[in-house]
């Protein structure tokens, strides 16, 4: 067993550390070989080799044309790499992942039977912050072997909607939105400067063209959410839909440029029956409005 998940297993079992972490409900990848770093640094949106610096680093898996496969966090580095993904997600992963090995010296193998993901909202031993949020905003990560642990779901889901950051796995259909829809770029999860990987030439030719008139932006209203999917309006024109939510506060899949320019002529936006409000956070990139 790795040093890093015997660390992590002292820790859990040690009774005076306090606060336990949550649970959440993920799956794991494991790459092992000489050539694991260099093999996953050839298809993912995110420069592997920081992880020989950094203790773990938000990426994704893109198709050749730039949509998003999953997004992922990576731990390890070197010679053995773990990818911590949504469930959902994991067998089409591996699938591809093994289709492109061809003759890297890399063995890849599900193996999350034997891990957990560990999330809180302060930080804890041997924890790293989301690198979504390198300020510790959208909580503290680890990874280890504990399974008697409570789901936390549902306070991971809360901070991340509050801030605005959509769930990929809930929030979009597989390969429904490119990876700058996704806000790969706002968060951390594409490197600019690295070499090739898959779908790069489509991020590329979007962020140097600044067309992503398509993004994830949270919204505001009174009560309940509307319904997962319920299209957002002004008048007989649609601008996209309502995903993930809780009371008061939504993420939706938006054309923000449309929808801006709705808002600037005193249109009202609705999903469904219920008047909604945008409310992109400070990070998020705005695309420019028509004139």
């Amino acid at each position: 067993m790795p040093s890093e998940r015997r660390g992590l297993r002292t820790n859990l079992r040690a009774a005076k550390w306090r606060p336990m972490p949550y649970r959440l409900n993920r799956a794991f990848l494991r790459l092992a070989g000489p050539d694991a770093t260099s093999f996953l640094n050839n298809l993912v949106t995110q420069d592997v080799t920081r992880l020989s610096q950094e203790r773990v680093l938000y990426a994704s898996l893109l198709t050749p044309q730039g949509k998003v496969i999953a997004d992922m966090f990576l731990w390890g580095g070197q010679e053995e790499i773990f990818i911590e993904l949504d469930p959902s997600r994991a067998e089409d992963v591996l699938r591809r992942l093994s289709m492109y090995k061809l003759r890297a010296n890399v063995a890849i193998e599900n193996v999350s039977s034997s891990l957990s993901a560990l999330w809180d909202a302060k930080g804890f031993a041997r924890a790293a912050a989301d690198p979504r949020f390198p300020d510790g905003a959208l909580g503290w990560r680890a990874i280890g072997a504990a399974f008697d642990l409570e789901d936390g779901s549902g306070h991971l889901d809360a901070r991340r909607i509050a801030l605005g950051t959509p769930d990929l796995a809930r929030d979009a259909a597989l390969e429904e939105v490119f990876a700058l829809e996704a806000l790969l770029e706002e968060l951390h999860g594409v490197d600019f400067q690295k070499g090739c990987f898959v779908g790069q030439e489509n991020v590329s030719r979007m962020k140097r063209r600044a067309t992503t008139r398509k993004k994830f932006c949270p919204v505001v209203f009174e009560g309940e959410p509307p319904p997962y999917g319920a299209a957002v309006r002004a008048g007989e024109a649609e601008f996209g839909s309502i995903r993930t939510g809780l009371a008061g506060r939504a993420i939706a899949l938006l054309r923000l440029d449309r929808a801006r320019d709705a808002i600037a002529k005193g249109e009202e936006l609705r999903a469904g029956d219920t008047p909604i409000r945008l409310d992109p956070p400070d990070w998020l990139i705005l695309p420019a409005r028509d004139d």
